[in-house]
């Protein structure tokens, strides 16, 4: 199945928590802090058409309260606004 998201939205593929840290220490469920990062799998359009400054496959951080969680072949998915975008992350 493919979704392609309609409007100013974007389709992201959350990032899991760290499980243990640098050091080797494992990081129990309940204190994990909830990464707001995610993989780019899906961008909508501008209202005039125009393409949005995102690509397939980048890495970005993202904010806000208002996102969609969809699931996709038991797989984890959110569509969020892309004013929710705060940055690319670069590598």
């Amino acid at each position: 199945m493919k979704i392609k998201p309609l409007g100013e939205r974007v389709l992201l593929k959350p990032l899991e928590a760290e499980e243990k840290t640098a050091s080797g220490i494992y990081i129990p469920d309940e204190a994990r802090e909830e990464k707001k990062e995610a993989i780019v799998e899906e961008v909508g359009k501008f209202k005039d058409g125009k393409d949005l400054p995102l690509k397939k496959g980048d890495k970005v951080l993202y904010g806000g309260y208002s996102s969609d969680e969809v699931e996709i072949n038991n797989e984890k998915f959110l569509i969020v606004d892309f004013k929710d975008i705060l940055a690319v992350v670069e590598d």
